[in-house]
């Protein structure tokens, strides 16, 4: 079996693979889609009777001598030709005014179930992502997420509404006219049928090479979103380093790269469609020699050849439009199967069935014999034990990538141990709802997170529903309130993206302030103050200071003096807890903490110490 025959057994589970997944929101709407698909039925048999006045026009009007051994309706006495074509007219008006009607239903019956089935499941899969654990965001590029978002929800909302429903009401046509056909002369209906083995065959190889092309040509289409998302993220180093040649250079590679893809798949639709416009030529020349030649014979009327052709080409625009719908549907069969690939990945860290509510935290954390790594057979950290009392402050200490941050994720589960467990308040972390585990940390990074809200909205985020004072109050706290208030709009000052239109040492201020609206029991602070100026760095210190007041607090830090009034200091190398105790202690123990300490002082003896200038006070 080629390639290309196993794509296309793929194509029919993967839109049932689809249609399982939206099963619950489309089965909500199961009287809106009954209901269309009523309206359609009706359209579709309204839509076999239009020839049918035409065949007494011929037949009682233009040819009135006409016999034949078929069907034939005898009409009352009395009638003119002239009466009579009146009421053809007043027929084919009838009908078309009917069938348009059950068309209108049908066609917008359909479309707004679709459109609403569409919104839920990308809301679904918006916030599916939003709890999809950071080793799942790790592995996949944000710009193909994005991706799947919006694009290829958008081309699924458009293929359903502009193909997949024709396409069903064209076999429902094509099966309603097929069946007509048999019952005026089953001679001509089998030479039609003889088509189909070809249509198919053809469909069948070319969908399934359609379909392999457009998932490739999707995944370029990810890989190109990340890269402008990567490039206009980074803007600055772009720009201070001169690296616009190299990337346009990459950039031109995968645009390059997805129009090749996008107009080989645009080809094998087009040589599809033209393949099946041949075949339906040489079934109409075929039917009309072999018609003449039965009406000649009288086994037809001519207004029934003229009803049969009209049919036949009524059919071959269903069949003509299923080639090039076919095409269409792989397509959006592979942006449907990106989304589901998506909503069916679980979460890594999820609440427990039996999950309940953490109760207000007193902030005794404790981890027992944990280990993590991101990979089963890499261990980050390994056998981890420490016992932290409430109110007190951990500094969190050694070289870079030894799994200081990584630590301390694991009390925000953010990842879970894969041996061990960490205990608040004597209470596995497991056995608290996450919301509830993460309402009551505040953490404080390097990289001041904001969003592209007003500062009022960015610091309630930390509380959702904070009043006006408890935000005015939180800012104060951080230092923040004076800088806010010489700003135009003050608390109501929307920020452009990642908070660019403030100075680094607001953004940080911003930052404390949402952490502080908390009022949590456990503050993590992660390199808070690493890249501030001096002015900056004394206000955030402030501030910092503040917002430990009596809290547990872990600090990551590379800066040494920064820890020295630390309740307990953790040094850690690869992976494992090498030193612990107060920094008397392991000055005294002289091992590495010591050694790195008196090489830090040597080295800034003269200057402002590199990395966090905050200061754990006593």
């Amino acid at each position: 079996m080629n390639n290309s025959e196993k794509d296309l057994k793929a194509v029919v589970p993967g839109i049932l693979r689809i249609f399982r997944k939206f099963w619950p929101h489309i089965r909500q709407r199961k009287f809106l889609i009954g209901g269309s698909l009523l309206a359609l039925l009706v359209e579709t048999a309204l839509g076999l009777l239009e020839p049918w006045p035409l065949k007494f026009v011929f037949d009682r009007i233009i040819l009135p001598g006409t016999t034949a051994n078929s069907w034939n309706v005898a009409l009352p006495s009395g009638i003119s030709p002239m009466m009579l074509l009146t009421y053809v007219a007043g027929a084919i008006i009838a009908i078309a005014s009917l069938k348009s009607l059950a068309s209108y239903l049908s066609t917008y019956g359909m479309a707004l179930a679709v459109i609403q089935v569409l919104a839920e499941v990308r809301s679904q899969l918006y916030s599916h992502l939003q709890r999809l654990s950071l080793c799942f965001h790790s592995k996949h590029k944000s710009g193909d997420l994005i991706t799947r978002v919006t694009y290829d929800i958008e081309r699924l909302r458009l293929v359903t509404i502009k193909t997949a429903l024709p396409f069903f009401t064209n076999i429902v046509t094509l099966v309603g006219m097929v069946a007509v056909m048999f019952w005026l002369n089953w001679e001509l209906t089998l030479i039609e049928i003889a088509i189909f083995p070809f249509f198919i065959f053809f469909t069948k190889n070319l969908v399934a090479r359609i379909r392999k092309v457009t998932r490739k040509h999707r995944k370029t289409e990810g890989a190109i979103a990340d890269t402008t998302s990567e490039t206009i993220g980074a803007i600055k180093v772009v720009q201070a380093l001169s690296l616009h040649d190299m990337l346009e250079d990459n950039f031109y590679k995968q645009n390059s790269q997805s129009l090749d893809e996008g107009a080989k798949s645009l080809k094998l639709a087009t040589l599809l469609e033209g393949t099946v416009q041949v075949l339906m030529a040489i079934v109409m020349a075929l039917v009309v020699w072999r018609g003449s030649l039965v009406v000649l014979q009288k086994g037809l009327t001519p207004g029934e050849l003229l009803v049969f052709t009209s049919y036949l080409k009524s059919a071959f625009d269903p069949m003509r439009h299923l080639s090039k719908q076919a095409g269409q549907i792989a397509k959006a069969t592979a942006s449907g199967e990106r989304v589901v690939d998506i909503l069916e990945y679980e979460p890594r860290v999820r609440d427990l069935p039996e999950a309940k509510k953490a109760h207000p935290f007193y902030g005794a954390v404790r981890f027992q014999s944990v280990s993590f790594g991101y990979e089963p057979e890499r261990e980050i950290l390994k056998d981890i034990n420490m016992t932290i009392k409430p109110g007190q402050q951990v500094a969190v200490v050694g070289p870079s990538g030894s799994g200081k941050s990584t630590l301390i994720s694991l009390i925000l589960r953010l990842y879970d141990p894969v041996a061990g467990r960490i205990l608040i308040d004597g209470q596995d972390i497991r056995e608290y709802t996450l919301d509830s585990l993460r309402q009551q940390i505040s953490v404080v990074l390097q990289d001041s997170m904001l969003f592209a809200v007003s500062i009022r909205e960015n610091i309630a985020y930390g509380k959702l529903g904070a009043s006006n004072r408890e935000i005015e109050t939180a800012a104060r706290l951080a230092n923040a309130h004076d800088f806010i208030m010489d700003l135009p709009e003050g608390y109501d000052t929307i920020l452009s993206e990642r908070g660019a239109n403030l100075s680094g040492g607001q953004r940080q201020r911003i930052a404390i302030a949402r952490a502080a609206i908390r009022q949590s029991p456990i503050v993590i602070l992660d390199e808070p103050t690493t890249g501030l100026d001096n002015a900056s760095d004394r206000a955030v210190s402030e501030a910092l200071n503040r917002l430990t007041q009596g809290r547990t607090t872990f600090l990551i830090s590379h800066n040494l003096r920064a820890v020295e009034n630390a309740d307990l200091l953790l040094y850690i190398e690869a992976g494992s807890i090498i030193e612990s105790g107060t920094h008397t202690e392991l000055m005294r123990l002289g091992s590495r903490y010591a050694a790195l300490y008196q090489m830090q002082n040597a080295i800034n003896y003269s200057t402002r110490p590199e990395g966090d200038s905050y200061a754990i006070e006593v």
